[in-house]
């Protein structure tokens, strides 16, 4: 079952819509779930709700498989360039782009101290560190890796899929890394994202060196050179069943 509803970000003062798949027993149980939490959530259950008419088919696998997870799937700005401004914790600028004002600082909290509680409180979770989890990709997939090194408290899972690090990598680098042994973080790139080669070879070692520094601060990193993987949703469609096996294998 999915459910739409719209939110307030208040740090922005903005409406924006939530995409929440609840399992198909929720109803006629009264059991409590692990919580998924996505950026990008109109891309993750429908077509019709995508960006460029391809979603991940979450739903789909999520119903076939039985996965009893809650997914929250928190919809981007869609105008002009604000994704990537809410979608980057840092300044940049992008030679196509432009200029890029980093507001994920900012969105993160609002995940952190605001939409958390509410869901908590909305839906029968399991609200502890253990059983909820953060995802996205592109940009999302550089917000989760930004959640998890800053939120590893609240989230012991993320999964980064095709995480956009190409001018933030630095800055990112130098965030306090706390995880513990118990944390899982996936980390993928595909082989025909990037032309020309150098930056194909930029951005594994950028994925190497982030990975090693979760390693090194105990958490478990699966990386994933995907290797007809492009840059689009239906790529990381056929990831899912990886990194949902990874992070949710012991739940």
């Amino acid at each position: 079952m999915i459910i739409k509803e719209e939110v307030t970000i208040t740090p922005f003062d903005c409406q924006r819509m939530l995409h929440i798949y609840l399992p198909d027993d929720y109803e006629t149980s009264e059991k409590r779930y692990p919580v998924f939490y996505m950026y990008d959530g109109h891309n993750l259950f429908s077509d019709e709700d995508a960006t460029y008419g391809k979603s991940w088919g979450i739903k789909d696998y999520f119903d076939q498989h039985h996965l009893d997870i809650i997914v929250v799937g928190m919809e981007c700005n869609h105008e002009g360039n604000y994704r990537l401004w809410e979608y980057s914790p840092y300044d940049f600028v992008d030679p196509y782009y432009g200029e890029v004002k980093g507001l994920g600082k900012i969105y993160m909290q609002w995940v952190v101290d605001e939409l958390k509680p509410y869901i908590d409180q909305k839906y029968r979770t399991l609200a502890d560190r253990e059983h909820t989890a953060i995802g996205g990709s592109s940009m999302g997939g550089l917000m989760s890796l930004y959640t998890i090194k800053r939120h590893s408290d609240v989230f012991s899972k993320a999964a980064c899929v095709s995480p956009y690090q190409y001018h933030v990598h630095h800055d990112l680098m130098k965030e306090p890394t706390l995880t513990d042994s118990n944390s899982r973080i996936y980390i993928s790139w595909g082989a025909y994202e990037n032309r020309p080669k150098s930056i194909f070879a930029r951005v594994t070692r950028q994925n190497l060196l982030i990975a090693n520094q979760f390693s090194e601060n105990r958490a478990m990193v699966y990386l994933n050179e995907v290797l007809k993987g492009n840059h689009s949703e239906a790529a990381w469609e056929k990831e899912v069943p990886t990194f949902v096996k990874f992070l949710f294998e012991k739940w």
